[in-house]
């Protein structure tokens, strides 16, 4: 990034801000910036896909950066209910619970159930694995998935792809050869100019691997979506907003519902930060998708709580 564009982003803070993927170049701008019209138009279709991203509820979860997630998750799901239009579908991309007990499961599945949406998804984060590699997560989630719990679905002329990377934790994410020839497979008979979406809770790139931010084989799936025209890739667990592209693929972090982490290296440990008071809701939010077939870009939106 050029100082004139630094400057530029930075003089964005505090705003949402719209980022579209046209012919393989990523374009942002203010949300209701001139510029904003392309995006403004797919968001006001009713023709259009339109979908929303919510991460890392953490529910459960104690301490002084936030001392009532439970609070601030309902205050997000409030906020998709009151978008003004109805999601077809609603992802939450993992870390569901703090603990993975059966008590945060419980409470973390009731909430989910007053969304106003068609259907809601989810991938899990490595706190709904605790102690059991998954098991009480797919028991609660996994209905019709396949292997420890991946996915693919269509809708408006988007191919959804739903990973695990969770599961063998050791430092990175890791997906395993299983997932791997899943996605082989599962793309197999798409044409070249599918757009494909790719929903996973820890990045499929090295955003930071000191701290676990990446994914040790994800170059073996993205080798296989290279021939795709548009790929979007959409995580969490890292607890803040980050925007990526390489070549064909376009990679974003979302943001949490429960507590911020550092930036990357800024800190010795990916540790919930406690931010000053009144200024929590700054760092949680929620994210909206918007795509109209024929239009060949995904319009991404970021907003806070705040």
């Amino acid at each position: 990034m050029s100082r004139r564009q630094l400057l530029r982003h930075a003089g964005w803070f505090g705003s949402a801000v719209v980022l579209a993927a046209v012919g393989g170049e990523v374009i942002s701008h203010v949300a209701d910036s001139p510029d904003g019209a392309a995006a403004a138009r797919i968001a006001g279709d009713s023709a259009a896909l339109r979908f929303v991203q919510v991460s890392d509820s953490h529910i459960g979860f104690t301490g002084a950066a936030n001392t009532d997630v439970t609070r601030s998750f309902t205050e997000a799901l409030d906020q998709i209910n009151s978008l003004g239009f109805r999601p077809d579908f609603v992802m939450h991309t993992g870390d569901l619970t703090h603990l993975s007990t059966p008590g945060q499961f419980d409470q973390v599945q009731q909430m989910l159930t007053g969304l106003h949406t068609e259907r809601v998804f989810t991938v899990p984060g490595e706190h709904d694995s605790i102690g059991d590699v998954g098991r009480a997560y797919r028991q609660r989630f996994g209905a019709g998935t396949l292997g420890e719990g991946w996915y693919s679905f269509d809708t408006h002329g988007v191919h959804f792809i739903a990973l695990v990377n969770t599961l063998s934790l050791e430092k990175l994410g890791h997906l395993g050869t299983e997932q791997i020839d899943f996605v082989r497979k599962d793309v197999a008979g798409l044409s070249a100019d599918t757009p494909i979406v790719v929903f996973s809770h820890i990045p499929l790139f090295a955003m930071y691997p000191a701290w676990g931010w990446s994914t040790d084989d994800a170059v073996q799936v993205l080798a296989l979506l290279r021939r795709f025209s548009s790929v979007t890739c959409l995580n969490g667990h890292v607890h803040q907003l980050f925007t990526k592209t390489e070549g064909n693929v376009t990679f974003h972090s979302a943001t949490t519902t429960a507590y911020p982490l550092p930036k990357p290296g800024t800190a010795p440990a990916p540790v919930p930060q406690v931010l000053p008071a009144g200024r929590l809701k700054d760092a949680l939010g929620i994210r909206t998708v918007n795509y109209r077939k024929g239009i060949g870009s995904l319009a991404v939106t970021d907003e806070k709580l705040a």
